[in-house]
């Protein structure tokens, strides 16, 4: 099976998301976050340089139960139309 390569808006968005996530982190060391969300340290460290651009929901979701991070906040900053990350996230019509 052949993998598609990933657009430029995925790749840009994997970096957003690697950059939200490490500023979340902040003090807290690497190992502590990925020991705690049960993934390796190469894996939290390829996801927070863009190197997983493309990461798995649960990986993310357990990262961001570790930084407590909503998901909805999560998603809010890597959609391009939305400006304000704290902002409500737009529900479907």
């Amino acid at each position: 099976m052949v993998r598609v390569p990933l657009t430029a808006e995925e790749l840009e968005r994997g970096q957003r998301l690697g950059e939200l996530l490490r500023s979340a982190r902040g003090e807290t060391s690497m190992v502590q976050v990925a020991h705690d969300a049960g993934i390796s340290v190469e894996t939290l460290r390829k996801i927070e340089t863009g190197r997983i651009a493309t990461p798995a929901f649960f990986t993310i979701a357990a990262v961001a139960r570790v930084l407590d991070i909503s998901l909805d906040r999560i998603a809010a900053t890597l959609d391009t139309a939305l400006v304000d990350p704290d902002q409500e996230p737009r529900r479907a019509s």
